[in-house]
C-alpha cells in the first residue's frame, strides 16, 4: 500500500507539472526552447548589407541635367540643344550643391532633380579647374544634407560606397575599396591629390557621393583613369574622387569668393633632403616671386613662415593656401650656410 501511494503522489505531481508548463507556454510563447534546441544548424546568419549607409546618404544625392544650345554651321545655324547627365551632393540646407565642373560646364540651363522626384532650377555659384568642383545653389529649404565629417580621413583598403545616376537608369550605388589616398591641400598635383578607388564610375555617376560604409561621405565622385596611349586601353577599375576635406575646402572658398584664389611661389622641386630637413629648389621662374626675392637654384628651404618643412607636397600646398600679396619669411641653406629670404606671394594665375 505505500509502494502505491507513492506512486499515486508521483503521478499526481507530475501532472500537475505538466499543466503548470502548459500555462506557461500559452501565457509566455517565446519560451518555447524546442526549435531553438533542435535546429541550431538551420539558424541564419544575417547577411552583410551597407543598405542602412545608402538610406543615411542617398536622399542628398542629386541627378543634374545641363542643357547646353548650341549653333552649328552645318544645320544652317539653326540652334541644337544638347543635355548631359551628371550626379551632385546637398551639402548644407542652404541648397549648396557640389559636383563636378565637367557636369555643368557651359551650361545654359541647369535643373537640379531631387530623390523625392522634385525639379528645381540652379544658380552656379562658381567652379575651380584644379579640382573639377563646381558648386551650385537652389533657392529651396529643408534640404536632406549629406553626413559629413570635418576630420573625415580615407585610408587604403577602407569599404566605399559610389551613389550616382549612371546614364540615367536613376539612383545607383556601386562598391568597391579606395586603393590609395590622396591629399587635402590646394597645390595642384593633377591625380595625387584625389582617392583612387575600384567603385565603378560611369556617364552620369560624375559628381555624385563616395561614402563609407556608415554614410559618411568621404569624396565627391569625379572621373575613370585617362589612358595615356592605346596599349593602356583595357586598363578597368581605377576611379577617382576628390577627397571630402579638399571638397569641402573648395567650396567654402567658392562660397565666399566665387572662385578659389591659390598663392603662387614660382619653383619647381622634385627632391627632399633629410640631412637638412627641406626640399632643394630645382628651378626657378623668371618673374616670379622666388626670383624677386633672390631663390637660388640648389638652395634648400627648411621653413615657411615659422613651419618646419616636412615634404615637398607640404610646403606647396603653404604657399597654395596663402592670400596673395602677402609676405612669408623663407629659412633657406644656401652652401650650407642658412639665410633668410622675405618672399611676397601673389596670385596663381592657370
Amino acid at each position: 500500500m505505500k509502494l502505491l501511494s507513492i506512486f499515486k503522489y508521483l503521478l499526481s505531481s507530475i501532472s500537475y507539472g505538466v499543466l503548470f508548463a502548459v500555462a506557461l507556454l500559452l501565457l509566455f510563447p517565446e519560451l518555447n526552447l524546442t526549435n531553438k534546441l533542435f535546429n541550431k544548424g538551420e539558424t541564419q546568419i544575417q547577411p552583410l548589407s551597407y543598405a542602412k549607409a545608402v538610406s543615411v546618404a542617398s536622399p542628398a544625392v542629386v541627378n543634374i541635367y545641363s542643357e547646353e544650345i548650341e549653333t552649328n554651321p552645318r544645320y544652317g545655324r539653326q540652334p541644337r540643344q544638347t543635355t548631359r547627365l551628371g550626379s551632385g551632393v546637398i551639402m548644407d540646407s542652404n541648397g549648396y550643391i557640389l559636383t563636378n565642373l565637367h557636369v555643368i560646364q557651359n551650361a545654359d540651363l541647369i535643373t537640379v532633380l531631387l530623390q523625392s522626384g522634385q525639379k528645381h532650377h540652379a544658380e552656379l555659384i562658381g567652379f575651380d579647374h584644379h579640382t573639377d568642383l563646381a558648386v551650385l545653389k537652389v533657392d529651396v529649404a529643408n534640404l536632406p544634407v549629406i553626413p559629413q565629417r570635418h576630420n573625415q580621413a580615407s585610408l587604403a583598403g577602407d569599404i566605399v560606397l559610389a551613389i550616382g545616376n549612371p546614364f540615367n537608369l536613376g539612383q545607383t550605388v556601386t562598391q568597391g575599396i579606395i586603393s590609395a589616398t590622396g591629399r587635402n591641400g590646394l597645390s595642384n598635383t593633377n591625380y595625387l591629390e584625389f582617392l583612387q578607388m575600384d567603385a565603378a564610375i560611369n556617364n552620369g555617376n560624375s559628381g555624385g557621393a563616395l561614402i563609407n560604409t556608415n554614410g559618411t561621405l568621404v569624396g565627391i565622385n569625379s572621373r575613370k583613369f585617362t589612358p595615356r596611349s592605346t596599349s593602356q586601353s583595357s586598363i578597368q577599375g581605377i576611379y577617382f574622387a576628390v577627397p571630402y576635406q579638399l571638397a569641402y575646402k573648395v567650396m567654402r572658398k567658392i562660397i565666399e569668393s566665387g572662385r578659389v584664389v591659390r598663392g603662387w611661389l614660382g619653383i619647381s622641386a622634385n627632391s627632399y633632403s633629410m640631412d637638412k630637413k627641406g626640399f632643394v629648389v630645382e628651378s626657378v621662374t623668371d618673374n616670379s616671386p622666388a626670383k624677386i626675392a633672390g631663390i637660388q637654384t640648389g638652395d634648400i628651404i627648411y621653413q615657411i613662415a615659422d613651419k618646419s618643412i616636412i615634404s615637398i607636397t607640404q610646403a606647396l600646398d603653404i604657399i597654395a593656401e596663402t592670400t596673395p600679396n602677402t609676405v612669408l619669411i623663407f629659412k633657406v641653406y644656401r652652401a650650407g650656410k642658412p639665410i633668410v629670404k622675405e618672399v611676397k606671394i601673389i596670385e596663381f594665375v592657370n
